[in-house]
């Protein structure tokens, strides 16, 4: 039996147009365009400095943060279902993963981004949206015992691509376990003040 990670099917100039729309779309960076929208300057200056959700959280304002969160999954959703709707379900994966790359080196602002879990979720929800409630279990579960959000996503991007491949989604696994590594390296700084002790908590501001 021939696994399903060896049958891909996409075309060189149908995979190209994929990641390009989706890492365009990946690019946008909702973080900084709604804080500095709000008048709460450059969100770039606080807390870890990144343009994601939880450092937006660092400003006070949890409907901004709500608002980062959701848009930065959604534009990795988007480029998965519109990439998916004409080119097909392959193509969907590789759009939403270049969605992640785009929100972690996006072109707009010197390839300096975020960490990739809002996308990682926008992406799942975009191939494999059952798995977003198991993203949402994991995390919520970890966030409530420790209070700390980098660890709760850290875990919960582990689970998934293995959860995935058990389930027999061979090919979705792979992409997915691939945007953890990235995502793990992303957080290289978290993980290391998580071993310290030193990390923020949620809800802990600057």
């Amino acid at each position: 039996m021939v696994s399903d990670l060896m049958t891909w099917q996409i075309t060189l100039p149908i995979a190209l147009v994929a990641a390009a729309i989706g890492y365009l779309l990946g690019s946008i960076p909702f973080g900084l365009i709604l804080t500095k929208a709000a008048g709460l300057g450059d969100v770039r200056s606080i807390g870890s400095g990144n343009i994601g959700a939880t450092n937006v959280l660092r400003t006070g304002n949890k409907k901004l943060a709500a608002a980062t969160l959701l848009l930065d999954a959604l534009k990795a959703s988007a480029a998965a279902w519109i990439v998916g709707y004409f080119l097909g379900s392959e193509a969907a994966l590789i759009a939403g993963f270049f969605a992640f790359i785009g929100h972690l080196f996006p072109v707009w602002i010197g390839f300096k981004g975020g960490k990739g879990v809002a996308t990682y979720i926008g992406t799942l929800l975009g191939v494999a949206p059952i798995m977003v409630l198991v993203f949402a279990a994991v995390w919520l579960a970890v966030a409530f015992t420790t209070r700390y959000s980098s660890l709760s996503a850290l875990v919960a991007m582990l689970v998934i691509p293995v959860a995935l491949w058990i389930l027999g989604a061979e090919k979705v696994a792979a992409v997915m376990a691939i945007m953890t590594i990235v995502s793990y390296w992303k957080h290289k700084a978290n993980i290391s003040r998580l071993m310290s002790g030193t990390e923020t908590k949620i809800g802990a501001k600057g």
